[in-house]
């Protein structure tokens, strides 16, 4: 098939059940937004959080995608940097930055790895932030004994959502590309999986719908345990 550009359009993976299914983790499974109480302890309006974690999402893709990418803790310290206005002290970016490492869980994430765990469909964490940051917050969320890993794009000095990254993701957890499913809150992670060849899964509690601008995602829900219940629903 031939898109509008003249280019082939990607082979979309089948609707299938997945055999391993990776799961984004800054506000997919883990809310960012308990960064605004930091915010506020050094002085900064709590809102800006938002713009923040924005900032540090863009900043990364762009660098992706010229060359030259930085690990996630250095775009993001610098992206705070620019959106605090150059005022805080390293200590007070040091206090903001270590809040990625305590951040609480969806309520809806550990329904969605026990009902994986159940039907024995391993299950990942697969973020472009430091993989120990990862593990640490999904420690003391008390969600890591659902996981078989944490996989983080760092090792391969990228962000997402080029091909390439989830591409390598599928080698890591060892399963064919069309059968790793790829589930986020964030229709432009899922819109990379999918034109990447594997199953995308969007719950849809951040944005509100799918997006028309995005590759159709394979299932939707609004909550992550009941897009994980219409993965496993698929054929085998």
């Amino acid at each position: 098939m031939v898109n509008a550009g003249g280019h082939p359009d990607p082979i979309r993976a089948a609707l299938r059940r997945p055999r391993v299914v990776l799961f984004d983790v800054l506000e997919t499974m883990l809310q960012v937004e308990a960064l605004q109480s930091r915010f506020v302890d050094v002085g900064r309006p709590g809102h800006e959080w938002e713009l923040f974690f924005t900032r540090t999402v863009r900043d990364g893709m762009a660098l992706t995608l010229a060359g030259g990418v930085r690990p996630f803790k250095e775009v993001a310290r610098a992206a705070l940097r620019t959106t605090t206005g150059h005022s805080l002290s390293e200590d007070a970016l040091d206090h903001v930055l270590q809040g990625f490492s305590e951040l609480p869980p969806h309520a809806d994430v550990e329904p969605a790895l026990i009902a994986l765990a159940r039907a024995r469909v391993p299950a990942f964490a697969f973020t472009q932030g430091s993989a120990d940051v990862a593990r640490d917050a999904l420690d003391r969320a008390g969600l890591r004994t659902y996981l078989r890993g944490v996989l983080s794009t760092e090792e391969i000095g990228a962000f997402k959502p080029p091909s390439r990254v989830y591409h390598w993701a599928s080698r890591r957890v060892d399963a064919a590309i069309d059968r790793t499913a790829l589930v986020a809150v964030h229709s432009w992670d899922v819109h990379g999986a999918v034109r990447a060849g594997l199953i995308g899964g969007l719950a849809t509690r951040l944005e509100g719908a799918v997006p028309s601008v995005v590759a159709a995602p394979h299932v939707s829900a609004p909550r992550l345990d009941a897009v994980v219940e219409r993965l496993l629903a698929l054929p085998a």
